[in-house]
């Protein structure tokens, strides 16, 4: 019985080059894919996978939200993130049920062995992966500075980011301007920073 992984990313090299490979070292597999996580959503209804190759930032989706959307349509499908992030990220989608972190500039040979341990009922963490997971741990450190932010805090931060403004997240999320301007307030004091551009830094370094 042939195995069948979704792959989605917005980017159709990353798609094909990814679809390639797989079916080059791995036998009895069937490929499908998915470029928005709106196209990823129907597919997974119509459909049972054995592993999603997953692009975290995909387009219509929201990364804290995005993992326990996927496992109310199918819970027992494999999750392999598939990212060009820092891999500080990493270990919170593990946490959220994640079997796997894989960056996007690792070889074909690391891809193929990723792929191929978690279809076969493993999970793959590279190994620096898990030494900062045991020395964050030890240390009591946070590994990713975002996780300090409560969820609307966190959503208006991705606004922010993404070029939004006081008033167009205030119309966006229906509260007040005052409102917005007290979250960001306290979203810089707990990432201890000042302006937005140190805002988009930690977005750049941490987001996931």
């Amino acid at each position: 019985m042939a195995f069948k992984i979704l792959i989605v990313d917005d980017h159709l090299v990353v798609r094909i080059g990814v679809g390639m490979v797989l079916k080059d070292q791995i036998e009895d597999v069937n490929i499908s894919n998915a470029e928005s996580f709106c196209e990823t959503i129907t597919l997974l209804k119509q459909e049972t996978f054995d592993l999603l190759i997953l692009e975290i930032n995909i387009s219509g989706g929201k990364s804290r939200e995005i993992l326990a959307e996927i496992k109310v349509i199918q819970p027992n499908i494999k999750i392999l993130i598939f990212s060009t992030y820092d891999q500080r990220s990493a270990y919170k989608y593990i946490l959220l049920g994640a079997h796997g972190y894989l960056n996007k500039l690792s070889c074909e040979k690391i891809i193929v062995t990723a792929v191929k341990t978690i279809l076969e009922g493993g999970s793959y963490i590279s190994a620096e992966i898990v030494e900062k997971i045991i020395q964050a741990a030890l240390h009591k450190i946070e590994m990713n500075p975002l996780d300090v932010l409560s969820k609307r805090e966190f959503e208006i931060a991705e606004l922010l980011v993404i070029g939004n403004g006081n008033l167009e997240i205030a119309n966006k999320l229906n509260i007040q301007m005052s409102t917005v301007s007290t979250y960001k307030n306290r979203m810089y004091e707990k990432l201890k920073i000042r302006t937005l551009v140190e805002l988009i830094d930690v977005f750049k370094m941490n987001i996931y």
